[in-house]
């Protein structure tokens, strides 16, 4: 069995680069994949509009409507909206205007109640450059997870505070300088979260910021997080989901689709496996969420530890230092 006590060492480059040239070789046809998707932004304004409407009401809902709606619909949708987010911090939605991503990622903030946006677009882009590296891919759990969530009464916790993971790891792990854009995006959801605390009420306000902490925690649709990169399969760090919930996760679960053509936006990753079948229907993938987040909590062999990490990378080496991409 893998140890519990530390993640797996690696010293090779994280795959994608190299299978993107290799798959670009062979398929050019994929760059016309490439490109903005405008329908993003007219799903984060229905999900936002259809938010508030409920908001509005359910407070003077019954407890087990309250409940009910919070995690079928609210949480799913609050889901959907941060991995709106996802979409936009490769600003996929509008071409060319950077400004216009910017705002659209605000929005998408709005009825999850938290300002996410900017902050995320900058520790996703170390995500995908610096793929497992130690200290600057924050998506990996710190020292103190792995030391602490090893059984599974704990690994279930974990899972419910999945979002608090996301929302200190990065600020423990690779503190980076606060910009006006961050605190931008704060000043205006933090104004828009007063205002609907004082038009919806407490339990019309707590809906919402419900569905965003069940939507990224114990929840089916927030399965992807330990689907993407956790270790199920050895010698293989990243993998794709095939099943049905990709249809309101916006297909984050063609990950490795993802990861090697970072350009290409939810509604067209579908087709890059299509057109180039013989570099991925080879690879261990999932096809249930429930399966995942079942297995990573009772199975003893699988938990925070699970993850690929590297000391360095040729584009660390290359690069010396290690700057987010701003929008400033």
């Amino acid at each position: 069995p893998k140890r519990k006590d530390e993640y797996e060492w690696i010293y090779s480059d994280e795959p994608h680069t190299t299978r993107r040239k290799a798959i670009l070789k062979q398929h050019p046809e994929i760059r016309k994949l490439f490109g903005p998707e405008i329908k993003t932004f007219y799903i984060v304004v229905a999900i936002t509009l259809s938010q508030l409407w409920i908001a509005s009401w359910i407070g003077n809902a019954s407890w087990t409507v309250w409940l009910t709606v919070m995690y079928v619909y609210g949480a799913t949708v609050n889901h959907t909206l941060q991995l709106a987010n996802h979409e936009i911090s490769h600003n996929l939605v509008f071409k060319d205007s950077l400004l216009a991503n910017i705002f659209t990622g605000i929005l998408a903030n709005v009825a999850t109640c938290i300002p996410s946006s900017i902050t995320f677009r900058y520790y996703h882009m170390d995500h995908h450059i610096y793929q497992g590296v130690d200290v600057i891919d924050t998506d990996i759990p710190t020292e103190w997870e792995l030391r602490t969530f090893t059984t599974t009464p704990l690994k279930f916790l974990w899972m419910v505070g999945q979002s608090l993971a996301y929302a200190f790891r990065p600020v423990f792990m690779n503190p980076k300088p606060v910009t006006k854009w961050q605190v931008f995006n704060a000043l205006v959801i933090f104004a828009i979260d007063f205002g609907m605390y004082q038009a919806f009420g407490f339990w019309g306000f707590l809906y919402l910021l419900a569905g965003s902490f069940m939507g990224i925690g114990l929840h089916p649709a927030a399965g992807h997080f330990i689907a993407e990169h956790y270790v199920f399969v050895q010698g293989f760090e990243t993998y794709s989901y095939y099943g049905s919930l990709n249809y309101v996760n916006l297909n984050v679960g063609y990950h490795n689709e993802h990861h090697d053509f970072p350009k290409i936006p939810w509604s067209r990753l579908p087709r890059v496996r299509e057109i180039a079948p013989e570099w991925y229907n080879h690879l261990p993938h999932h096809e249930s969420y429930l399966k995942v987040i079942w297995n990573f909590i009772f199975n003893s062999d699988i938990g925070p530890w699970s993850r690929v990490k590297r000391k360095t990378c040729t584009k660390f080496k290359k690069n010396k230092t290690v700057h987010h991409v701003t929008a400033d």
